[in-house]
């Protein structure tokens, strides 16, 4: 079964932010400023529980859905994931289960991912440089930790794990070809992606915005590259590969390059919540349903009819110049 929105794009991917802390303060995301020491996050009762996330999921795939991905937060923040991870792994009709992460845990997570079941790895890496990371990171973060986290990953046997790297003009340029020389000639894919106005923190200007077409332009000055597909099948990235064979880099261009015509994405917050668009200001609340003892049947429905409401557009509306000025999700309730 499967289910369509207002523009005719079919529900088939399901996000799932396990938690809304993370261990970095990225100030893209969660600048040190406004998340500090203080700061009130949920109440651990407020998290959706394992048994919950399994439910739902099961009722999503019923409707269409084919991916799950987890996020956060940081995702290995929660406690006994790989348990989750191995109920969600044995739901018939789930196709792909991967995770995102900031890495920084992962070498003593590795092997029991790969042995839940997990599929697949995303790490998010935004520069090489040591001192560059730890400032990126708003002072939490170590590069080593994260490159000793993906040498176990391997290890593990996650063979093909995708580096996101978020390049914001005047911060981090200089790590576009460092990264590319790094994983070039490797099994893993480096996706670039364009600095958005996620939330409400960053301060976004699109003048800090280093366009994809600027990117593929640098690294095809050194390394030529060929295009060899599109998100026109609901990917979030262009992937382009390296004409002498040494691999594969994606590009995502949300800002310059909106793919909001096949986008068949959802989200569900930590606390129950589904936001279908990234950069939505409302979620609708399946928590309370949950707790007051809804039916499959009337979830689905809930789910259902949130769905063929939808009619989110902005990375479009954006681009022509009319971006919307209401408050914004922050992106560690929804995940990436």
């Amino acid at each position: 079964m499967s289910i369509t929105d207002t523009f005719n794009r079919p529900l088939h991917d399901l996000r799932i932010s396990l938690i809304d802390r993370c261990n970095f303060r990225c100030p893209y995301c969660m600048p040190s400023e406004k998340y500090h020491h203080a700061y009130q996050f949920l109440d651990k009762n407020q998290w959706l529980s394992f048994d919950q996330i399994v439910r739902l999921a099961k009722v999503f795939v019923n409707l269409g859905v084919r991916k799950l991905r987890l996020t956060g937060g940081e995702p290995l923040l929660r406690p006994r994931l790989d348990e989750l991870i191995y109920e969600l792994s044995a739901i018939k009709g789930v196709e792909d289960l991967a995770l995102t992460t900031n890495g920084s845990m992962l070498a003593e997570w590795a092997y029991r991912l790969k042995a839940a079941g997990l599929h697949r790895l995303t790490v998010s890496l935004d520069t090489l440089d040591p001192v560059m990371f730890q400032r990126m990171s708003g002072g939490r973060g170590r590069l080593e930790d994260v490159l000793a986290g993906l040498k176990a990953a391997e290890s593990a046997g996650f063979n093909a794990i995708k580096i996101n790297a978020v390049i914001q003009r005047g911060v981090n340029e200089t790590a576009i070809l460092d990264l590319v020389k790094y994983f070039r000639g490797t099994p893993h894919t480096v996706r670039f992606i364009e600095y958005m106005d996620v939330g409400n923190q960053n301060h976004w200007d699109m003048a800090q915005v280093v366009p994809s077409s600027a990117i593929i332009a640098l690294v095809n000055e050194h390394f030529p590259l060929e295009r060899i597909r599109g998100t026109d099948a609901g990917e979030t990235s262009e992937v382009y590969r390296f004409k002498d064979g040494a691999g594969e880099l994606g590009f995502i261009s949300s800002v310059t390059k909106a793919f909001c015509g096949t986008c068949s994405r959802l989200r569900l917050s930590a606390d129950g919540k589904i936001y279908t668009c990234l950069f939505a200001t409302h979620g609708m609340d399946l928590s309370s349903h949950l707790r007051n003892g809804a039916s499959d049947d009337l979830l689905a429905h809930l789910i259902r009819v949130n769905w063929m409401k939808r009619d989110d557009r902005y990375s479009e509306i954006r681009a022509e110049g009319h971006s919307p000025s209401l408050p914004k999700v922050e992106m560690y309730h929804i995940g990436g």
